[in-house]
């Protein structure tokens, strides 16, 4: 009984801080201080954002109309088309998380990860209904479409200045600059990242040279 209990307060609380999102999105300021300062938000709900987001952006290589999107399927590999919106996400947590934590950001690294994906909230949303309404206008009223389409984007980049200006309690000014060094931290480490797998590729390579040429002379 006791079990049954925690796990439907479990879902609960879930479901609560899922729905929460909602009104991140329309009170950003006040949601974004409450969603991490005040506990309103969850890392599970953080994460069913994220693979809402996943899941539309596949549905719209599928189902969108081809007079907005031409998709050549033989050229996409799906798992790289994943990677290719996680990573720079992950990119972002971590170059974010690492640059504020040197200039006073009180943000910690899980919190900024809720906070984004929370921001992420209006694109699935906005990007679902476009995907069907993409099947039922013309070209001639697609104008329509790609402004659904700006402003799920445009609505997407205010959240997240919104949220990294609440939870590392930082001025507006200074919360823009800090998300522009981070872009450029994300660059820094993306070539790190690309050093590191040359190098090591290298390193397997001139060993495997080294092992061919032993087995040959022996």
């Amino acid at each position: 009984m006791q079990v049954s209990l925690k796990k439907k307060e479990t879902y609960g609380h879930y479901f609560a801080t899922l729905r929460y999102a909602m009104y991140v999105i329309t009170h950003p300021l006040d949601g974004f201080w409450d969603l991490t300062h005040e506990n309103r938000g969850s890392l599970a709900a953080a994460n069913t954002i994220i693979i809402l987001t996943l899941l539309v952006r596949i549905m719209k290589l599928q189902f969108t109309s081809f007079l907005f999107l031409q998709v050549y399927w033989e050229g996409i590999n799906i798992f790289l088309y994943i990677a290719s919106i996680l990573f720079p996400l992950v990119l972002f947590c971590v170059g974010n998380w690492g640059l504020t934590t040197l200039f006073d950001g009180k943000g910690k690294l899980s919190q900024i990860y809720m906070g984004t994906a929370y921001a992420l909230t209006p694109y699935p949303l906005i990007q679902f209904f476009m995907i069907l309404f993409s099947n039922v206008v013309t070209d001639e009223e697609g104008a329509f479409y790609y402004f659904a389409a700006a402003l799920s984007v445009g609505w997407v980049a205010m959240l997240i200045i919104c949220a990294m200006m609440e939870i590392h309690e930082y001025t507006l000014s200074k919360t823009i600059l800090f998300i522009i060094a981070t872009f450029f931290a994300m660059m820094v480490m993306v070539f790190l990242l690309m050093l590191f797998f040359s190098m090591t590729s290298q390193g397997i390579a001139y060993f495997i040279s080294i092992v061919k040429e032993i087995m040959f002379r022996m």
